[in-house]
């Protein structure tokens, strides 16, 4: 990695801890009690129905950032990492899917084109509860 590489990979780091300390985390859903929650099992099906119009295999991804495979999750995006395994409260894709912090980043958008619904916390909570077990 080069020296600007490594610059702008601590910029997006610095950044979205930065974002993360700045939203009100008592504010999300509580992480579910299921156990073994795993991506293909659990998580898959929740962005295959709200989220792969805009963030699976499309001509124009947002933000660069897949959801249809664990590979682009762990990945992230066009700002960086989305998720901090074994810290969904500090995971950017958890605060933006629970619409807290900054509204641009609300996933899906409000008043999105297509009619897609915000998360349940049900569903945010599963999503938590998969993170803070690793990501797996």
């Amino acid at each position: 990695m080069n020296l600007k590489h490594a610059i702008t990979a601590l910029t997006i780091i610095g950044a979205s801890a930065a974002f993360a300390a700045d939203v009100d985390t008592s504010k999300l859903p509580p992480a579910s009690t299921q156990q073994g929650v795993t991506y293909e099992k659990d998580i898959k099906p929740i962005f295959d129905a709200t989220c792969l119009k805009c963030h699976g295999n499309v001509k124009k991804v947002g933000g660069k950032l897949r959801l249809d495979s664990l590979a682009g999750v762990m990945k992230g995006g066009e700002d960086g990492k989305v998720i901090e395994p074994g810290n969904s409260a500090k995971s950017m894709l958890v605060l933006n899917v629970a619409h807290l912090g900054d509204e641009d980043d609300f996933m899906p958008p409000p008043k999105n084109k297509m009619g897609l619904k915000q998360l349940t916390p049900e569903q945010i909570g599963l999503i938590r509860a998969w993170i803070d077990q690793g990501a797996k």
